[in-house]
């Protein structure tokens, strides 16, 4: 419209191709969109594929082309091909060992696919209240956790972040993808914070992601340690796709998978049960309350209950676990316990699940604080009157949770998209 004053004043040809001008900006506009149906859609869809396909692997363990085709629903070319990239890049890795370790009768054996657990990728780090701990990991670890190098936690970030480089320096890793650290406390996964830790303040705000990268020049992510051991005892067993991890050491804490999937709440609250208040306790704890239960139930409460109830000999946790195998659960430390099944059991009722895993000291005890935890668990939990509630114990597999945590949120996002894939490439 501004031009059609003007464009009287013009030759008819020129007058013509003005007035078609935004019929010509219409047709450049549509095939734009074309364009981006047809390149980016097929695009995000390759990357979906990836994730899928992944995951799958996750799942299985080991599967051929073929399976992992009609699983996915996709076509053994597209498979194929998605594979092949896999592999160059080295998250996927093929073996020549049949199914089960059968021997093929005729030709040669199959070609299975797995993640790969070869190639140390990524470095764990595990920020405990005691020692730190780092290992390296490939993309496919699993099983229970194996530290290299361990050393104390110091009490403030830079004696820390000095010790960390020390330790580093006897964890050779070539093509490192990134960092995943272990954190314990209320963290903000996302914002790569510590909001607050009731037994090391000195990580709250102390910029761990930075200390971290003056240590190692590659992307690092925190992982609420709770989560990280409920993401390894996922990948462990991946056909648990409902249950509560809980976990006794230092402190106390739990966290849900839900459908296959880490419970993540809109706050960065979860993993902190061990901070539920228990009626008659009295006792003093690091988040600046009083009478909370991991005061009980941690290593240090059970250890001072023993204490107390034993003047004078030995309270050492050797001999806490010889004093339960020949006497049983006590009453103090049924009172410990039947807290914490309390707390177990209405987190059990709120998430509608029926399963629980039992990880750290509790599970070093003898079998049978476990049978009484299970038993007081089931006289809490609503689906017990009518089903069954199912109480097992589990090694910790923190490692194997920090390599899901780094799959997800460091190694997916490198090779999708261009410039993170150029990035990806070069790291290797």
């Amino acid at each position: 419209k501004t031009f059609t004053p003007h464009s009287q004043q013009l030759p008819s040809p020129s007058r013509r191709a003005l007035d078609n001008f935004p019929r010509r900006l219409d047709f450049v506009a549509n095939y734009i969109v074309f364009l981006s149906i047809v390149i980016l859609v097929p695009s995000k869809m390759g990357q979906l594929n990836k994730r899928a396909l992944l995951a799958r692997l996750q799942v299985l363990g080991a599967a051929s082309r073929a399976e992992l085709a009609k699983s996915l629903g996709l076509s053994q070319p597209t498979t194929g091909k998605i594979v092949s990239d896999l592999v160059r890049i080295g998250l996927v890795r093929e073996s020549h060992s049949n199914r089960h370790g059968e021997t093929a009768a005729l030709g040669r054996p199959g070609r299975r696919l797995r993640l790969d657990d070869r190639r140390p990728r990524l470095v764990a780090v595990q920020l405990g209240v005691t020692h730190t701990s780092l290992a390296t990991l490939p993309i496919g670890a699993g099983g229970e956790d194996h530290w290299t190098v361990q050393f104390a936690t110091p009490s403030n970030p830079a004696r820390w972040r000095s010790a960390l480089s020390k330790a580093a320096a006897r964890l050779p890793v070539k093509g490192l993808w990134g960092v995943l650290a272990s954190v314990p406390g209320v963290v903000d996964e996302h914002k790569a914070e510590v909001l607050f830790s009731p037994n090391l303040h000195w990580t709250e705000g102390s910029g761990l992601i930075g200390l971290i990268r003056e240590v190692w020049d590659a992307p690092v992510a925190l992982v609420q340690e709770e989560r990280a051991l409920a993401l390894g005892h996922q990948a462990s067993d991946p056909a648990q796709e409902d249950f509560l991890l809980t976990d006794f050491g230092d402190g106390v804490g739990g966290a849900a998978i839900v459908g296959g999937k880490i419970f993540s709440p809109p706050l960065p609250m979860s993993g902190e049960f061990g901070h539920t208040p228990v009626l008659g306790n009295k006792r003093p704890c690091g988040c600046g309350a009083v009478g909370c239960l991991e005061t009980m139930v941690s290593t240090s409460g059970l250890l001072r209950s023993f204490a107390a109830a034993r003047p004078g000999a030995t309270a050492n946790w050797p001999a806490l676990v010889q004093f339960i195998a020949a006497q049983g659960v006590v009453p103090w430390l049924a009172r410990a316990l039947d807290a914490t099944a309390f707390a177990i059991a209405g987190a059990l009722n709120v998430c509608g699940l029926r399963r629980v895993v039992v990880t750290g000291s509790l599970e070093e005890l003898p079998p049978a604080v476990l049978r009484y935890l299970a038993a007081a668990i089931g006289r809490g939990a609503l689906w017990a009157r009518w089903g069954r509630v199912e109480v097992q114990g589990a090694p910790r597999r923190r490692a194997a949770g920090l390599a899901a945590a780094g799959m997800e949120r460091l190694v997916l996002p490198m090779i999708e998209g261009e410039h993170r894939a150029g990035n990806f490439v070069r790291r290797r």
